[in-house]
């Protein structure tokens, strides 16, 4: 029987890499697509569900899922602060875990970050390492979290520092060998493609997929 996949973060990097995956993946009958601002096209398989995230509890049951995919995630300066960082990177990911877990969908993965760490001294790393860990104790069969290193791709919102780092990056992409391979920038749709491939698997369990194992 074909499967429903529920994706949040669609507009995204990562995410709007990983819908057309979603959708012409044979495994999906129903691709549901979340957030606040609908995607620009549409399909037959698609249904788009528009909200405020912190309205996630108004739509829970539109939001019925065997895997369910989020791929939400900001910067404190593109949030403009702290709180509004931590709003989308821990309190949305969490709420969507314990929505959909509680409308019994099979698996939750999810894009964290390299470094993540509730005892990390950088805020960013240890409101990732919080949010893993929140995520952990939902009771989905499988658990999936992805923590690349600096993402490569398009971004609707372009950052320098980010598009610097990158240079910087690539250009000693060959020489971050051994422990400094997870280093090495990937690209979002090397992550999309990943994630796909992990929920194919339908196993169980907790797994984590370190940057340098991103094929």
């Amino acid at each position: 029987m074909k499967k429903t996949a529920l994706l949040a973060g669609a507009t995204g990097l990562v995410g709007s890499e990983l819908l057309p995956l979603l959708l012409a993946s044979e495994r999906y009958a129903k691709v549901i697509v979340v957030g606040r601002r609908p995607v620009s096209f549409e399909h037959p398989k698609l249904t788009q569900v528009t909200t405020e995230l912190d309205q996630l509890e108004d739509v829970r049951l539109r939001l019925i899922a065997d895997d369910v995919y989020c791929c939400l995630g900001t910067t404190i300066r593109q949030a403009g602060s702290q709180s509004a960082f931590y709003k989308v990177d821990f309190l949305y990911v969490v709420k969507l875990a314990a929505l959909t877990a509680a409308n019994f969908a099979a698996q939750f993965l999810v894009v964290s970050s390299l470094g993540a760490d509730v005892d990390s001294r950088f805020y960013y790393s240890r409101v990732k390492g919080e949010m893993e860990a929140a995520v952990r104790q939902t009771p989905f069969r499988a658990i999936h979290i992805f923590r690349p290193s600096l993402l490569l791709g398009e971004r609707a919102q372009p950052r320098l520092g980010e598009r610097l780092g990158a240079v910087v990056l690539s250009l000693v992409k060959p020489l971050l060998r051994g422990g400094w391979r997870k280093y090495r920038p990937v690209a979002a749709a090397t992550v999309a493609q990943a994630m796909l491939r992990a929920a194919q698997e339908d196993g169980g369990g907790l797994r984590v997929h370190s940057s340098e194992n991103l094929p």
